[in-house]
């Protein structure tokens, strides 16, 4: 069964990787500027187009760590087909692209292979944000506590809808606060 997983995820990073050029006509543009410091820590996973691993999700839940390298340490957490199911965790390592409005990264799951990762959405407040891929694939809403209002989540999804993507394939995933 781990073989199967690991083939599995091997599968996925090679499509990610091989969907890191500009679809659909448009550039996607990223955000003017993100303060890695202030980005860096939890993320609840509010909404997704998810990837074949995310698939049955809950209490998804993405941190990220500055190491000195200037590397990004990535943790993203989650139970798998419930709330109580098992948990899951997978370690990428990201990395930033661009460094002047370090809003543009690479995501490794397996070496050598490096996903599009494009912060496209960041409230002022750093309390939202979105990030997508020039493919159009695959697109997370995150924020810093498990629920955003409702009328920001729309006005998210239309956004995104603006960026080229169907938001048709865009899933709510399940979150449970503690206490």
């Amino acid at each position: 069964m781990k073989r199967l997983s690991a083939l599995l995820l091997i599968t996925l990073m090679l499509a990610f990787a091989s969907g890191c050029t500009e679809e659909g006509g448009a550039p996607m543009d990223t955000v003017k500027q993100v303060d890695l410091e202030r980005f860096m820590g939890k993320w609840y996973v509010i909404a997704n187009i998810p990837t074949f691993v995310e698939k049955g999700a809950y209490n998804a839940v993405e941190s990220y760590a500055l190491n000195p390298d200037g590397t990004i340490a990535t943790t993203f957490i989650f139970n798998k087909d419930g709330f109580d199911g098992p948990l899951k965790t997978h370690n990428p390592k990201g990395f930033v692209r661009d460094t002047t409005t370090n809003a543009l990264w690479w995501m490794q799951f397996i070496w050598p292979f490096k996903a599009d990762f494009r912060i496209v959405w960041l409230e002022p407040d750093y309390s939202i944000t979105v990030i997508g891929r020039a493919k159009r694939d695959y697109v997370w809403i995150m924020a810093r506590e498990p629920e955003i209002p409702q009328a920001k989540y729309d006005e998210i999804v239309a956004f995104i809808g603006g960026l080229g993507y169907d938001t048709s394939k865009i899933e709510k995933v399940p979150q449970r606060s503690a206490g």
